[in-house]
C-alpha cells in the first residue's frame, strides 16, 4: 500500500457526539419556547392564546396535506411545523386577525418549506418567510398594538382577533380606549425611541412590561430558554452571541458620537424583536452556518444590517430582514470559511 492511499479528512462541525434526532432538538425547541408562550398569554390573555393555536395548527395541517398529496408520510411527528407555527406567532401582535394568521402560517410551510424541498432543504428561516408575506400583505394590522395586562383580557378576546376574510378589523386603538386605558399611542417601544425620541425604561424591556409582539416582551425569559438550548447542545451559542456584540458595539460606537439623537446601545440591544430573533429564528441549523467562524461572520452581519435598517430604514424594525439577508448570504459565508483540510497545502505543493 502506497503512502498516498493513507488520507485523513477532518470536517468541520456539526458533528454527531450525542443520539440526537431531529425529533429531539425540535421538541426541545418547542419546549423552550412554552415559556415565552405561557408569558404572552399571561401579558394579553385569550387573543395571544388563540393566535399561538391558530398559527401552529396552519403549519402542522399544511404540512400534512401536503405529505399525503405527494403520497409521502406525514412528517408532523418530528415536530418542525410546529416550532414554525410558534415562532410565526410570536413575531404577531397579539389582536392580529385569526385568519391572516392562519394564511401566514400556510405560506410559512409552502413557500417557505416545501417550495425548497422540506425540511434540512430550506434557504430561509420558513417562519420569517411568512412574516415577510404577512408584513407586505397586511402593513397596517401587523403593525398595530395592545398594550400588555389589560383587565378582562382572560375571558375577553381583542376584537381585532375575530375579523372575518377580508374586511376590516376593529379598531384596537378604539377597543383600548373603551376599556379605560388613557394616552395609549400604539406604538411598540422601539417605534416610540426611533420616531418621537420617547424612551423606555430598560427595566421594563428586560422583564416585560412594554407593548409589543407576542414574543416581544421579556428579554430575560428569552435569555433563560435561550441558555437552556446552549446547555442541551441545540443552539450554538457563537450566533446570538455575535449579533448580541454587534449590534451593542456598532448601537455605542454611535451613542457615542451623538447621544441626543442615536440610542442607548442597551436600548438597542433589549428592544423590538431582537432577543427573539438571534436566539431561535437565526440559529436555524438549517439556514446558518456550520464553521465556528462563519457562525461570527453571520452574527455580526445580522447585527449590523438590523441597526442600519433600525436607525435608517423605514420601518423601526429590522432583525427580520437582517436574518432573512443572512440566510441568503450563509452558503456563502460557509464556502469563504471552512477551515483548510489538514494536510491540504502540503499536497498542493508537492502537485
Amino acid at each position: 500500500m502506497s503512502q498516498n492511499s493513507l488520507v485523513m479528512e477532518l470536517r468541520s462541525p456539526p458533528h454527531v457526539r450525542q443520539a440526537l434526532t431531529t425529533p429531539v432538538i425540535m421538541a426541545n425547541v418547542v419546549y423552550a419556547m412554552l415559556p415565552i408562550c405561557a408569558f404572552a398569554v399571561f401579558s394579553y390573555g385569550a387573543s395571544a392564546l388563540l393566535l399561538l393555536m391558530t398559527c401552529t395548527a396552519a403549519c402542522v395541517l399544511t404540512e400534512h396535506v401536503i405529505a399525503k398529496a405527494s403520497g409521502n408520510p406525514t412528517p408532523i411527528g418530528d415536530y418542525s411545523a410546529a416550532v414554525t407555527g410558534i415562532l410565526l406567532a410570536l413575531t404577531l401582535p397579539p389582536g392580529f386577525p385569526l385568519w391572516m394568521g392562519a394564511l401566514g402560517g400556510v405560506v410559512s410551510i409552502v413557500l417557505g418549506k416545501t417550495l425548497f424541498g422540506g425540511l434540512g432543504c430550506n434557504v430561509f428561516n420558513p417562519a420569517l418567510v411568512g412574516r415577510a408575506f404577512l408584513q407586505a400583505s397586511f402593513p397596517v394590522a401587523i403593525t398595530t398594538w395592545t398594550p400588555p395586562y389589560m383587565d378582562g383580557r382572560f375571558v375577553q378576546g381583542i376584537p381585532s382577533s375575530f375579523t372575518l376574510p377580508f374586511l376590516e378589523p376593529i379598531s384596537v386603538v378604539q377597543f383600548v380606549e373603551d376599556s379605560g386605558i388613557d394616552g395609549f399611542t400604539g406604538a411598540t417601544p422601539l417605534a416610540a425611541q426611533l420616531f418621537e425620541q420617547q424612551p423606555t425604561s430598560l427595566a421594563d424591556l428586560f422583564f416585560g412590561t412594554t407593548a409589543g409582539s407576542l414574543g416581544e416582551t421579556s428579554a430575560l425569559i428569552i435569555l433563560i430558554c435561550g441558555i437552556y438550548l446552549a446547555a442541551r447542545g441545540m443552539m450554538n451559542w457563537r450566533i446570538p452571541a455575535a449579533i448580541f456584540a454587534s449590534i451593542f458595539l456598532v448601537g455605542g460606537f454611535f451613542y457615542t458620537l451623538n447621544p441626543d439623537v442615536n440610542p442607548n446601545p442597551f436600548f438597542m440591544l433589549l428592544s423590538g424583536g431582537l432577543m427573539l430573533g438571534a436566539v431561535f429564528m437565526a440559529s436555524d441549523l438549517v439556514a446558518s452556518p456550520t464553521s465556528p467562524f462563519g457562525m461570527w461572520v453571520y452574527g455580526v452581519l445580522i447585527g449590523a444590517v438590523t441597526y442600519i435598517i433600525r436607525m435608517y430604514g423605514g420601518l423601526p424594525e429590522g432583525i427580520m430582514y437582517a436574518i432573512l439577508l443572512a440566510n441568503a448570504a450563509s452558503p456563502l459565508i460557509d464556502q469563504l470559511t471552512q477551515p483548510r483540510t489538514y494536510g491540504s497545502r502540503l499536497r498542493s505543493k508537492a502537485a
